[in-house]
């Protein structure tokens, strides 16, 4: 049977698929080698017992057993983890929003504001930034001595169970700057004939944001939000140093990546690690796709 006609750009095509697949090889044996790979074998040595010296050992579920039936330190920090992130993600996501609408405004000296607030995102979550914490906030911190010249005698507010929790949510609120510049781009996009008409229609302030500037930046705030909500799942430098790796006092700094730090590093109990790893993805995965679902009803995009 004879063969059928070639295509004349058959054969540059292919040479050009061989060059892209070539280019692409190095980003292709990154991620097998080091998303893929690391990730599969955390899920398999989830159902083990494995202590770094010994070969893993099979379990099955056990891990997953200990963590819902036997482990009340680990729904001591789901407890702290949920209370953490209910706090600090709208907290931050406030007080981003309303500092991006006050420099939304033409202020005289935007950029000199803008540099400042983003300066502590810059630091992030630095271990310096956690050490300076301890510092305002101990018992012979900064805040207490503020107090003292009002009469008010202060506290250990890292030391008490009652305030030390609340101390890495201001910690987390203070580097609010990423977040407004994001807010401060979304601003500088929606179009002013809209405030044009609704102002000639009496619309007041008010009402222009709640109809017009929270709709037009809901993407926006869709965004930061699903960042929110990973990053603060995921905190662990500022609770490991402000509580000296211990969570404490009481547990009520015990962050779910801090005892996941714990668990692995410390107990050198890789296999519960392991699974308590791949439980944090399943409940970002579950509180992510919420918010994806939920977008549908409240996230309006331009046509």
């Amino acid at each position: 049977m004879p063969a059928g006609p070639r295509h004349p750009g058959a054969k540059p095509r292919r040479r050009d698929d061989r060059i892209a697949y070539l280019f692409l090889a190095p980003w292709l044996l990154g991620l097998v080698g080091i998303t893929v790979g690391p990730l599969l074998a955390s899920l398999g040595l989830s159902f083990t017992h494995y202590d770094l010296l010994s070969a893993p050992s099979w379990t099955g579920l056990t891990n997953y057993r200990r963590m819902i039936a036997g482990d009340p330190s680990f729904l001591q920090s789901l407890v702290v983890t949920v209370l953490y992130v209910a706090i600090s993600v709208p907290s931050v996501l406030v007080i981003s929003l309303a500092l991006a609408l006050v420099l939304n405004r033409g202020l005289r000296g935007l950029t000199l504001y803008r540099g400042l607030f983003y300066l502590p995102s810059l630091l992030g979550g630095s271990v310096a930034l956690a050490v300076l914490w301890r510092q305002v906030f101990g018992i012979d911190g900064m805040l207490n001595h503020v107090l003292a010249l009002v009469h008010i005698t202060g506290q250990s507010w890292i030391g008490s169970p009652g305030t030390a929790l609340y101390t890495l949510v201001l910690l987390n609120v203070w580097q609010f700057g990423a977040t407004m510049i994001i807010f401060l781009a979304g601003l500088r996009q929606i179009p002013q004939d809209l405030y044009e008409a609704a102002a000639v229609d009496g619309a007041r302030r008010w009402r222009q944001l709640l109809q017009i500037t929270i709709p037009m930046l809901s993407p926006v705030i869709f965004f930061n939000t699903v960042l929110g909500l990973i990053r603060a799942f995921q905190v662990f430098t500022s609770a490991y140093v402000i509580s000296n790796g211990t969570g404490g006092p009481a547990d009520s700094m015990l962050l779910y990546a801090l005892y996941l730090y714990q668990q692995g590093f410390v107990n050198y109990d890789m296999g519960y690690a392991a699974a308590m790893a791949w439980v944090l993805v399943v409940m970002i995965a579950v509180l992510t796709g919420a918010a994806f679902l939920s977008a549908r009803f409240w996230v309006h995009y331009a046509d």
